[in-house]
């Protein structure tokens, strides 16, 4: 079967498309903010299905180095039993914040782990993609709608909403994938944007705040973290990539009416210089 990777795998939305993709023989590449977490995602998924092929990988995405180890990582990985290729990429690694807080290379936390780290992440693994025509895919949310980037101040840190720097992380992923798209799908990759819907996890629990309260109350509302993993089966399966965008519940749907070229372009090139790459554009023609 084919090899994926999958991010923010330990829990939510991501051990549940870890679950079920596992199980249908793929064989995972899965990262997790720590190793506990690995472990005990781990014991969860062999409790049910002792025969999956894992591998398990920590790291803390929102740190650029981190990014760049566990890819060097899994590049070796894909070397050496891969046969050098990568089906497929689900860059699911999410946090919400209650305040304005950065990493260590200066840059907002929510948009630096929704956002940015798959956008370097996918251009480490950016050749493995593209030899086995593979497919990206990021988690989006409905809330990407309404709101524009702010070009000006993208990290928000003149006047910080955390809400606002959410919705402007979960726009940059579907302009991200509009962008791999102009690309790259004449090298027959594909990119997508998946919005989970309401969903029932933690990702507005693990710090204190008016997010953890206000996410205390929406989560119960949210369904379980197996219907959203349903969608990303869906991307990761269909034998003929889907030609969409956005996706939800195994369906297209309508992006916001800010996810253009000339956006995704721009944002391409303000995220190149943030994370000090380049994509080769000549891999494109």
């Amino acid at each position: 079967m084919n090899t994926i990777v999958v991010t923010g795998a330990t829990s939510g939305i991501g051990l549940e498309s870890v679950r079920l993709l596992a199980g249908e023989g793929h064989h995972i590449l899965a990262v997790g903010h720590c190793q506990a977490n690995c472990e005990k995602a781990d014991r969860d998924i062999k409790a049910g299905l002792p025969d999956t092929k894992i591998e398990w990988y920590a790291a803390d995405l929102m740190q650029q180095r981190e990014v760049l180890r566990v890819a060097g990582e899994i590049k070796t990985w894909l070397d050496t039993h891969g046969d050098g290729r990568l089906y497929a990429l689900i860059n699911n690694a999410g946090c919400a914040r209650s305040w304005y807080m950065t990493t260590e290379d200066g840059y907002e936390q929510q948009f630096a782990l929704n956002y940015l780290s798959g956008f370097l992440l996918t251009h480490e693994l950016l050749p493995y993609l593209i030899a086995a025509k593979g497919r990206v895919i990021m988690t989006s949310s409905q809330s990407h709608k309404g709101i524009k980037v702010h070009w000006n101040d993208v990290m928000l840190s003149r006047h910080y909403n955390p809400l606002t720097a959410y919705k402007q992380s979960k726009l940059c992923d579907v302009l991200f994938a509009q962008g791999l798209n102009d690309l790259y799908r004449a090298k027959g990759l594909h990119a997508y944007a998946v919005d989970p819907g309401l969903v029932n996890t933690d990702i507005g629990n693990k710090t204190a705040g008016i997010v953890d309260l206000v996410w205390k109350m929406r989560k119960r509302h949210g369904v379980s973290p197996t219907v959203p993993a349903k969608t990303y089966h869906y991307l990761c399966n269909q034998a003929s990539a889907p030609t969409a965008l956005y996706y939800y519940l195994c369906k297209a749907q309508k992006h916001s009416r800010e996810v253009t070229k000339e956006n995704a372009a721009r944002l391409f090139a303000l995220s190149e210089r943030l994370c000090g790459v380049r994509y080769e554009t000549e891999a494109a023609s």
